[in-house]
């Protein structure tokens, strides 16, 4: 990696400021220095990109030069016959152009409507605080291998190799299938937690797979290791990954040991149920020794170590430091490297009491086929932490999947879990159950209710898709999930032509009939399924005539004197 020259400037007066001082002091914090920024290390930095990479044929592009230059398709209509598999009526040149050659481009997935959709709206709230991300995360590939039985039948099949070849998403630097991100993220009492969440998780988790050195598992013999949870999704072990398992180990106990000494509470007993490593009670010498690790360890690692930079961050902030607050943001920043600034600026100035939920979807393929085709099977990896929520369609039956539950004081789970650490619940004028005012027993932030157990553990679960298993995957936040039932969101997104209009028409419809007037976020994502989206049961036709009532109540000018 190349260093610019005006880098390479302020390096030198850094050093030659840092030696003038005290060489001992100087020594230290170069080293702290070279640690704390992987930028300036030598080697493949990590990406994100709001791009997907594929192939199209060259003739979408421009014009094929090797295509048939008589006119032949030209001919009176008494002189044209329907094609048929035994004759060919067409020139020979015309067969050369099922073998074209396929482009390589860049496709913006925000703007790729028949793939993708996200649309938000303020509702009647002063502001809008849902955020949301997507785009191709730089991640080894964490999807099961295919069957030797179908890797063989498809190479043997020349019509199927002939149409992979426009059908395939090209391959990253590391040789592995692309591996998709979606996330959104539900802020409360302000947007600055959920606007760290869209621009900096992803970067945690793509650092967590790096510090874990984390392997694709399309490379090597999956293992399934008799330790770890099992997955709620299929019943079966993890997939394991091979990693360093003596480094994670060292990495879970800091992190552990940092949520013990910064909040305390809650977390003096905290036990991540994914992390190979509890303390020194707790001997993990077996699972150690395996040298695996599940990609669910990964995100585990990852959301808590999101929430603990954020929460250090505040708690390192004075409340109404007027000094402070008028000051830039950006004075302490270190060879422009934000990561690097002597006063913590995460949250803004000032220190932030409000936090936000989140739900990440992350999507991998065992080929270069696109997790959309309807002949490509795929691994997909929930994670969430509140009440937004995750939908799956089942293109079968035609009905809502939900993959998330709600994060609230109600759910017997956390109750359970949260009541061990004589937290006490209260019930408000509405009939619902808060712990210290709060609706959401997990999410990110909230640095008064970290003590009590309101902490970022994910919900995590993985789903291995078949071929045009699904139709789609839509990810809202509760502005939508509070409004609307899970089968009428799936339904409006069937009646939609593509995704993209499918979450605006979602969106639309929560706005229309909502009371509560929250922020509205709706994500579409299209997956092998769609073009069969309306044949599963009755189609969108379950929910057509509630849907129709509701529009017509909110519409009513005698609501609103009710």
């Amino acid at each position: 990696m190349r260093i610019p020259k005006a880098t390479l400037g302020l390096i030198s007066k850094l050093l030659e400021d840092l030696l003038a001082d005290n060489p001992v002091v100087a020594l230290a914090n170069i080293h702290a220095f070279k640690q704390a920024s992987p930028a300036l290390e030598v080697g493949k930095r990590l990406q994100f990109h709001d791009y997907f990479v594929t192939h199209l044929p060259s003739s979408s592009l421009h014009p094929d030069p090797r295509g048939p230059t008589s006119s032949f398709h030209k001919l009176p209509r008494s002189a044209s016959i329907p094609h048929t598999g035994d004759t060919l009526h067409s020139p020979t040149l015309l067969q050369n152009l099922v073998g074209r050659e396929t482009t390589v481009v860049r496709i913006p997935l925000r703007r790729a409507k028949h793939h993708f959709g996200a649309v938000t709206a303020r509702g009647t709230r002063p502001t809008n605080e849902d955020t949301y991300q997507a785009g191709v995360i730089d991640l080894p590939a964490f999807a099961k291998r295919p069957p030797a039985s179908l890797t063989i039948k498809r190479s043997n099949d020349p019509k199927s190799s002939a149409d992979s070849r426009e059908s395939r998403g090209a391959e990253t630097a590391s040789g592995d299938p692309q591996v998709f991100y979606f996330g959104v993220f539900d802020g409360h009492g302000g947007s600055e937690c959920s606007t760290f969440l869209q621009d900096r998780l992803h970067e945690y988790i793509q650092n967590a797979a790096a510090d874990f050195e984390l392997q694709s598992s399309l490379r090597t013999k999956q293992q399934q290791v008799n330790y770890g949870e099992v997955s709620s999704a299929t019943g079966s072990l993890p997939v394991m990954q091979e990693a360093d398992r003596k480094r994670i180990g060292d990495l879970e106990k800091h992190l552990v040991q940092n949520w013990r000494r910064l909040v305390g509470g809650y977390f003096k007993r905290f036990k991540p149920p994914h992390f190979a490593y509890y303390g020194p009670d707790n001997s993990t010498e077996n699972a150690a020794s395996t040298g695996y690790v599940s990609i669910e360890e990964v995100l585990e690692y990852a959301f808590l170590r999101a929430d603990l930079d954020f929460v250090k961050a505040q708690a390192a902030k004075q409340d109404d430091d007027l000094v402070q607050a008028e000051k830039p943001l950006n004075e302490d920043e270190i060879l422009y490297n934000p990561s690097l600034t002597r006063s913590p600026k995460i949250g803004g100035r000032s220190r932030f009491k409000g936090g936000s939920t989140g739900s990440i979807a992350m999507i991998s393929t065992p080929t270069p086929t696109p997790f959309w085709h309807p002949a490509g099977p795929s691994s997909l990896l929930v994670a969430h932490v509140g009440d937004t929520r995750v939908l799956l369609c089942s293109t079968i039956t035609g009905q809502a999947i939900p993959l998330t539950s709600n994060h609230h004081p109600s759910s017997p789970l956390e109750a359970g879990r949260l009541r061990r650490y004589a937290t006490t619940f209260v019930t408000d004028s509405f009939g619902e159950e808060r712990m210290s005012g709060l609706a959401n027993t997990r999410a990110f932030g909230d640095v008064q209710s970290k003590r009590i157990g309101v902490s970022a553990e994910p919900e995590l679960r993985r789903i291995e898709m078949g071929p045009a298993e699904f139709s789609f995957l839509v990810m809202v936040s509760d502005g939508i999930s509070g409004t609307l039932l899970d089968q009428e969101i799936v339904d409006i997104v069937k009646e939609a032509r593509t995704p993209e209009q499918g979450a605006r028409d979602v969106a639309s419809f929560a706005t229309e009939v909502t009371k509560e007037g929250d922020n509205a976020t709706c994500l579409v994502i299209r997956l092998g399924g769609w073009e069969r989206r309306l044949e599963g049961g009755v189609g969108s036709l379950g929910t057509k005539e509630s849907r129709e009532w509701r529009r017509q109540d909110a519409t009513d000018p005698r609501r609103s004197r009710t």
